[in-house]
């Protein structure tokens, strides 16, 4: 709903908020250069100094001014013809034109009312008011992303455009929030709708009813320093009942022009206070250092609106259009989508449409949108959700488990619930049966049970849609071509082979990573940027799914390395074996911000065996800040199938990596990887002790040894793996 609240006004006022905010940003030079250009009054001068000096030099003064920036200005008659100056304190002489600035003067018709009156100055406080939602509903979305308020400033992740969208409101919020409260003060004060100032006092009837007395002798005016003058109106000579009108700081008042005595006064009231600070807080105009920082807040507004609008364009794109997608409110059928990379709605697509042909009306949308109330007419709800990384929401999903839990009882339309994953991995479909599980406590009547797909699979898919027409007395075959994931050329630029002696052939494999354009610069979108530990997917030849290899390396390597062992009769896997030097692989990143190694202080256990040790090399290859970092690897023979050894031993020397230590699973005293951590037992007890982050990675029998031989080694200290993974202290990337 935040993101909603936010999204919309942003979208509807994007053009005027960026008029507005630059127009504004501009003006709010103007107090500083006057600020500087003010000729300066000398230490206690007074009203009566300043009046005399320039009433000399000025025969028919009418009014003196004086601008927050301590900028004098008198106003006089030159024989009938009106004039103006810009006065220097100091001798009550011209210092410059008074005439104002065409381009201040075009800027402020614009910022104020966009040229077209009172009807600009209304659309420039609904600018306004836009501008002052999104601020509110963007710090809440600032203060979710970064865990709270109290990490307002914590460190972002994610594509380039998202980062700079939080960062410059991290720091311009505040300024946006402040000013666009106070233009709506100030328009509603314009149109009168909020109470009268006050603060002028009655015309005073007792007036001497002389005139002539030389400003500079009152006494009234020698008591007041010039710094709080802000006009003072002289009286006509040729009418003894005329007095003097002086405004200043505190309040306003009528002299004397024939005795210099005070006739009257009010003090500025408190409301007047109130809105001279606003106008204040808003302009700049006496406080011109505030003023320029508003200024520079405001030009985050247009940055803002163009990163915002690329998120927005990105997301758009991301989410595929499924034509003929029947309105919520008179939808039989709803389909939610839970996707990460695009591939589910593209299910989707395929069941809405086959639905569609036998006359039902179905709307798709994303789980993360779920409310029930939208879909008055629904006859049953189907889900489509895939996982992401270990058992995580994929990215359209999010929040859908938050809103069913808030719901006081679940739709009394009955549901089906459909994952997709991979079975070469531990966690599959594990977000699709958390959703299940939670929809069943909840009470929601099943329409069937829960089903699965594995890597995509038209047959599977089909069958399942049999089974759906069954169970709603129509005959419903669901013929899906998967779509194809974008690709990109990775030329293979080097090769090490390891493991064929003892029957693992395995090699390193390092591509060039492909050009980029600036749009997959701005957006991190394509090989902008990956961390080792991410996903590289791979399309084989002849097959439409990818098969996912851990990075070895991140974008500042410079090179793209995964580690591949061929795997008997293994498609992808085979093509990657025969790929030579100059070679070249369809390819996508994928990100897995669930094994990163993150950039704390606390030691890191590394765990890995076989091609395991990919992402593991490229932890401590860019561990350039020398955090303790200890690796334990199992190969088959040292001899053979050493992955990385030159370089490990390497960064062991640099302090890349603190300690190695190795199992080999063939030779002499042949053991593996969990034994190796057995015999380490101490010091590994010992470094969980002091806040070590354990990292295992490889397949998942030896997942499995290690998590049994880690619970050996933690039970002395009350400790158990699966308390280590609820503080977020132990990972894997299993197959």
């Amino acid at each position: 709903m935040i993101r909603a609240i936010h999204r919309w006004p942003g979208i509807a006022a994007a053009l005027l908020l960026v008029v507005l905010a630059l127009s504004g940003a501009t003006l709010s030079l103007y107090p500083v250069a006057e600020r500087l250009a003010a000729p300066r009054a000398e230490a206690g001068l007074s009203v009566a100094d300043l009046a005399a000096r320039i009433a000399a030099s000025h025969p028919g003064l009418e009014q003196i001014r004086r601008a927050p920036s301590g900028q004098v200005t008198a106003y006089w008659f030159d024989g009938g013809t009106p004039r103006a100056a810009v006065i220097d304190p100091a001798t009550g002489r011209d210092a410059g034109s008074a005439d104002p600035d065409p381009l201040r003067r075009w800027l402020t018709n614009l910022h104020r009312s966009l040229f077209l009156g009172d009807a600009g100055r209304i659309a420039a406080a609904l600018g306004a008011a836009a501008m002052l939602v999104l601020a509110l509903s963007g710090a809440a979305l600032v203060a979710r992303r970064t865990g709270g308020w109290r990490r307002w400033f914590a460190r972002l992740r994610g594509p380039l455009a998202g980062r700079l969208h939080v960062e410059i409101a991290r720091i311009a919020v505040a300024g946006l929030l402040l000013s666009s409260a106070t233009a709506l003060w100030m328009t509603a004060s314009t149109f009168e709708l909020l109470p009268d100032e006050g603060g002028t006092p009655a015309f005073p009837a007792g007036v001497s009813g002389r005139t002539g007395m030389d400003l500079g002798a009152m006494a009234a005016l020698k008591e007041l320093p010039a710094a709080e003058l802000r006009s003072l109106s002289l009286a006509d000579p040729g009418d003894p009942t005329d007095a003097h009108t002086l405004r200043t700081a505190r309040g306003t008042g009528y002299l004397d022009q024939g005795s210099g005595e005070l006739l009257a006064w009010a003090d500025l009231s408190g409301w007047g206070r109130l809105s001279e600070t606003i106008f204040m807080l808003h302009t700049g105009q006496g406080a011109a250092v505030w003023g320029f920082l508003l200024g520079l807040m405001a030009l985050g507004v247009p940055a803002m609106a163009g990163t915002g609008l690329a998120l927005w364009l990105s997301a758009r794109r991301a989410r595929p259009r499924i034509r003929g997608s029947a309105p919520p409110g008179r939808a039989e059928t709803v389909l939610l989508v839970g996707s990460e990379g695009g591939s589910t709605w593209g299910f989707a697509a395929t069941l809405h449409a086959a639905l569609t042909e036998t006359g039902q009306r179905v709307h798709v949308a994303p789980m993360a949108g779920f409310d029930p109330a939208r879909y008055p007419r629904a006859l049953r709800f189907i889900i489509l959700a895939a996982t992401y990384g270990e058992g995580c929401a994929p990215a359209s999903a999010k929040g859908f488990l938050d809103r069913l839990a808030r719901l006081d009882r679940a739709p009394e339309a009955p549901l089906a619930v459909l994952g997709f994953g991979d079975r070469s991995f531990p966690a599959f479909c594990a977000y699709a049966k958390e959703v299940a599980a939670a929809t069943a406590a909840k009470g929601w009547p099943q329409l069937l049970a829960f089903a699965t797909i594995d890597r995509q699979s038209p047959q599977e898919f089909a069958r399942w849609g049999r089974a759906l027409g069954a169970a709603l007395g129509i005959g419903l075959e669901l013929l899906h071509q998967p779509v194809v994931p974008a690709t990109e050329a990775l030329t293979l630029v080097s090769r090490r082979d390891y493991g064929a002696e003892v029957q693992a052939p395995t090699a390193i494999l390092r591509f060039s990573p492909p050009a980029l354009t600036m749009w997959q610069r701005l957006m991190g979108r394509g090989f902008a940027r990956w961390q080792a530990g991410d996903l590289l997917g791979v399309l084989p030849e002849g097959s439409p799914v990818p098969r996912f290899y851990s990075l070895a390396s991140g974008s500042r390597d410079g090179f793209v390395e995964i580690v591949v062992r061929k795997q008997p009769g293994g498609l992808c896997s085979g093509q990657l074996a025969e790929l030579r030097p100059g070679g070249t692989v369809g390819a996508f990143l994928r990100r897995n911000p669930g094994f990163r190694a993150g950039r704390g202080r606390a030691p890191l256990i590394l765990i890995g065996a076989g091609t395991g040790i990919g992402p593991l090399a490229g932890f401590i290859r860019a561990n350039a800040r020398r955090r303790p970092v200890h690796l334990f690897f199992g190969l088959r023979h040292p001899d053979s199938d050493f992955l990385y050894r030159e370089e490990l031993a390497e960064w062991q020397a640099s302090g890349r990596l603190s300690s190695l230590v190795t199992a080999n699973s063939r030779g002499e005293r042949p053991h593996h990887v969990q034994d190796a951590l057995r015999l380490e037992a101490a010091a590994v007890a010992r470094l969980i002790r002091k806040g070590a982050r354990v990292m295992v990675c490889g397949g998942r029998g030896m997942a499995a040894g290690v998590g049994a031989a880690l619970d050996e080694i933690l039970a002395p200290a009350g400790l158990t793996p699966a308390l280590l993974k609820a503080e977020g202290r132990y990972v894997e990337d299993i197959y």
